[in-house]
């Protein structure tokens, strides 16, 4: 199974989820769909409500309280785009303008704040004490990451373990959760929740792995926000890391420096060391291990479309285009 049959097979599943996500920024301040839409109609594949679907079918879910989930994991997922864009003072998002480029900060922080009330407010009406106590740690996490990232913006004395740490508590644990809320809401067995919250886990943090490679080498238009913005915003990131373990003394000066201070005129000079240490390679080479690592831990489920589906959008994941 390939990509698109995944969206093929999902593609109903995923268009109620949307209309539920219509229905929700319904609001009097016209101002709240209007910058919502901007950023959720500009490209954005839900990955996150698919991962939730799949998972859900996987352990026998087909019911209605998936799709307002759904929403839920999506809207959690915009809201931390926003504030993401805000604190990296981004220029584009999606090949588009970003909403904090045209409506201000003060706006684009208190939409994201909006749609984290929404979500909580969502799962409440939901009622299911699991899936809230399951999302409120998780949020909490991915605040967590959001300071721990900032507090080693620059810092050329970041590990690979705190690199992994970050990229567990800002985008893996959601990921996690997402395909953690599916089975409970099929009420599956313990190891079926732990299974699939370990599956979207690793997955998740071959995602970000596989992003932050990109972000050396991608396309702009495909990648979803302009290349070499990682070092220009001071973000240690794998590729970076490992180059830095390994290169000459003064190849590190170099590197420290133009992390230190942010320095977009550097940027193409570290690419090169970059690409000189394999940093980009040996990133993506532990994508790969880490997504096989991930679909092994699903292998009791039995063959199904929707184990199929998770797994084509795990090689997925790894496969994007450079």
């Amino acid at each position: 199974m390939q990509m698109q049959d995944v969206f093929h097979d999902f593609e109903s599943d995923l268009k109620r989820a949307g209309e539920y996500m219509e229905t929700y920024l319904q609001s009097e301040v016209t101002l709240i769909p209007e910058i919502v839409h901007h950023l959720i109609g500009s490209g954005g594949k839900r990955f996150r409500p698919l991962l939730l679907l799949a998972s859900a079918e996987l352990c026998g879910y087909q019911g209605e309280r998936r799709y307002p989930l759904a929403a839920v994991i999506e809207f959690i997922h915009t809201a931390t785009l926003f504030h993401d864009d805000v604190v990296d003072h981004a220029e584009t998002r999606r090949g588009r303008i970003s909403a904090n480029r045209i409506w201000g900060n003060e706006a684009s922080v208190l939409i994201g704040d909006f749609l984290y009330s929404k979500s909580f407010k969502l799962m409440t009406e939901d009622g299911s004490l699991d899936i809230l106590k399951l999302i409120s740690k998780t949020t909490n996490m991915m605040s967590e990451g959001e300071v721990f990232q900032l507090m080693k913006a620059g810092d050329a004395g970041t590990t690979e373990e705190d690199y992994l740490s970050i990229v567990e508590k800002k985008t893996s644990i959601l990921i996690s959760a997402a395909c953690a809320i599916g089975a409970i809401l099929a009420d599956a067995d313990e190891k079926s929740i732990d299974a699939l919250s370990r599956f979207g886990m690793g997955l998740g943090t071959a995602f970000q792995i596989t992003d932050d490679a990109l972000d050396y080498v991608g396309k702009e238009e495909e990648f979803g926000k302009a290349i070499g913005q990682d070092i220009r915003d001071g973000k240690m990131t794998m590729p970076l890391i490992r180059t830095l373990k390994n290169c000459t003394p003064e190849e590190k000066n170099i590197l420290e420096n133009g992390v230190k201070h942010r320095d977009a005129d550097s940027a193409a000079e570290i690419m090169k060391l970059i690409n000189r240490y394999d940093g980009i390679q040996y990133s993506l080479q532990r994508a790969k291990e880490g997504i096989e690592e991930a679909k092994g831990v699903l292998s009791f489920f039995p063959e199904s479309r929707a184990k199929e589906a998770l797994f084509a959008i795990a090689d997925y994941v790894v496969a994007r285009r450079m």
